[in-house]
This record gives structure tokens, C-alpha cells and sequence, in this order.
């Protein structure tokens, strides 16, 4: 069925704009974003394959799965097209920028969680392992985040003199490291347990502290500092 077949009342415009958007399902709200679908398939249709989970082991469908798409991914879906997939990019990266902005003005480390999420928004999307610094000030608000090294699907080489200049450089009093497995699996490894540790006593001569170490894997994150690790 077409869109302009539905009965008014429950097309997702006119249904938002007289219900608000807490009367719509995820795949109605995507469908405003995308607009139209493609020949055969309407743009509910394409949502609803938009928010299908990936092949890709561990993989999460809906929205979670889809913010942690990759763009290949993204591409991949027929009917989508690079006017779309730039949409979609925009905004997802809307997300990440409003979730940074509530993490500047409130204390990070009371809402590990939201922490985690902004990580994965970041991270999880990534088909290489990248190693990355959430810069915070005394008050655990956050300074900024860099991704410092990037790696092979199985390892990162990670420099403990980069990761202490680049603390000093932001004037951080504390912060957290984060780095993704792509292969789904987020239990740290023995050389990421020793990692932590070298890192935790560079930081700590120049006074930094290292409050966690969050790895990173599609639909799900691990902290270390939570299971006790750090």
C-alpha cells in the first residue's frame, strides 16, 4: 500500500503534528526523515529494513542497531541513496553532539550509562579497533574526546606518552578510555587489562585520574572500572 493510501489520521506528518512524536513507533519517525521510499516499497517499508538487524555478529536492530550502522552499511541499503544516507549521517551525528553538550554541563561519572552511550554512538559503528580519550575537568564534566590510535581488527598500538601528552594538552583532571572490538565480544582481554594498568600509573605521576576504561562492542559496553578491573 501507498502512503497517500493510509487514512490521514495515520500518516506519520499528520499523526506527529496532531499527536506529537510520542504517538509514533521508531519506524514512523524514520520514515518522516527519509521522506519517500522506492518503487515497490513505500517509505514505511524502507524504514522498517532500516531498522532490521545486520548479519553482522552481535548486531542490534532498531535504533540502536541503526546508530551504530556503518556507512557501508548504510550505502548498502537499496532505495536509500546518498541524499538519504547524508540525512541519516546528520542526524546521527545531531545525537552525539547533543549527548556531548549534557555531558559538558553535568557530571560524567553520575550517569555512567549515559557515558557508555555516547561511546557507542562513537565507537560501535567502527569495522577497525580505535582507541580512544574522554577528556574531563575536575569536576567530571566533559573537556572533549579524541580518538587517539587506530588499528587492525585485532589490535591497537597504544603509547602511553601520546595518551598523557594529549591529557596534559586538554588541562584534564581525570579521564576515561574507550575502544572498540568489532568483533562483537566486549570482555577485556589480558593485554587490555595490562594496558589499563600502564596507562592508569602514567596518568597517575602527572596526576590524572583514570576514573574507567569502557570497551566498546555493537549493541553493548563493558566498563572495567564497574567489574572491578581498575
Amino acid at each position: 500500500m501507498r502512503l497517500e493510501e493510509l487514512p490521514p489520521d495515520v500518516r506519520p506528518r499528520e499523526k506527529i503534528l496532531n499527536r506529537g512524536p510520542n504517538a509514533l513507533s521508531d519506524c514512523e519517525l524514520l520514515a518522516l526523515i527519509l521522506r519517500t521510499g522506492i518503487a515497490g516499497k513505500n517509505v514505511l517499508q524502507l524504514s522498517q529494513e532500516l531498522l532490521a538487524p545486520s548479519k553482522a555478529a552481535g548486531a542490534q536492530s532498531g535504533l540502536a542497531g541503526l546508530f551504530q550502522a556503518s556507512n557501508t552499511r548504510l550505502r548498502a541499503v537499496k532505495g536509500l541513496g546518498p541524499a538519504k544516507t547524508a540525512e541519516l549521517m546528520a542526524v546521527m551525528e545531531l545525537a552525539r553532539r547533543a549527548m556531548a553538550q549534557q555531558l559538558e554541563v553535568r557530571q560524567s561519572m553520575n550517569s555512567p550509562e549515559a557515558v557508555q552511550l555516547y561511546l557507542q554512538l562513537h565507537l560501535a559503528h567502527k569495522d577497525h579497533e580505535a582507541f580512544a580519550m574522554l577528556f574531563l575537568d575536575a569536576q567530571h564534566r566533559l573537556i572533549g574526546m579524541e580518538t587517539l590510535f587506530r588499528g587492525t581488527l585485532t589490535q591497537t598500538s597504544v603509547y602511553p606518552r601520546e595518551v598523557v601528552l594529549r591529557a596534559l594538552h586538554h588541562k584534564a583532571g581525570a579521564v576515561v578510555l574507550a575502544h572498540n572490538h568489532p568483533s562483537g565480544t566486549v570482555q577485556p582481554s589480558p593485554a587490555d587489562k595490562s594496558l589499563t594498568q600502564i596507562l592508569k600509573a602514567a596518568l597517575g605521576l602527572v596526576d590524572i585520574h583514570l576514573l574507567d576504561h569502557v570497551i566498546v562492542g555493537p549493541g553493548q559496553a563493558l566498563s572495567m572500572a564497574q567489574k572491578g578491573f581498575i
